[in-house]
Parts: structure tokens; sequence; C-alpha cells
């Protein structure tokens, strides 16, 4: 097979294009399943978090710095302040254990 881009952008096109294709033409009715509603309701947020969670551990040059940055980071969240504290507090002590080791 010859390295032709434009084949491999038709291919991954047509690909992208049939999964969003199949479950129009396959659902047509309300799903009514609530197990299966609250499935698609946390598939967003269960892919944005395993697309960050990995760049979150190798983002620094230290995972020992990543990991207390990620717990500081839970904490901040777990009291309800907003994400500008939660990032921030995450990156000072990120920048503080880097310091320090």
């Amino acid at each position: 097979m010859s390295n032709n881009i434009y084949i491999y952008i038709f291919v991954m096109a047509g690909v992208t294009y049939l999964i969003r294709l199949l479950p129009l033409t396959f659902i047509r009715r309300e799903i009514k399943n609530t197990f299966i509603r609250s499935f698609l309701y946390y598939v967003p947020y269960v892919t944005l978090s395993v697309m960050t969670f990995p760049a979150i551990l190798y983002a620094t040059e230290n995972l020992l710095s990543a990991l207390v940055g990620l717990i500081a980071a839970i904490f901040v969240a777990w009291k309800g302040d907003s994400l500008i504290k939660v990032s921030a507090a995450a990156c000072i002590t990120v920048f503080l254990v880097e310091l320090f080791i």
C-alpha cells in the first residue's frame, strides 16, 4: 500500500462518520432504561478523566511531586473551591515539592 495521505484521511473520515451515524440509525426512540441513561450521562466525564489523568502524572520530572500536586488538587476540589483555586493549589504544591526535592 502506498503512503498516500488522502487514503488515510478518507478511511478515518468514514470510520468517524459511521461511529456517529450508526447510533442515530438504530436508536430511534428515547432511551428509557435508567441504567443506560446514567451510563451515557457519565461518559463525557469519564473520558475527560481518562485522558487527563496520565498527563497529570507525567507533567513533572518527578512522579512524587505530581502525586502530591494531585492530592492537593483533590483536597481543594473536595472542599468545593473554584477551578482557579484548585489549579493554583496544585501548581504551587508541585512547585514547592520540586523546589525541595
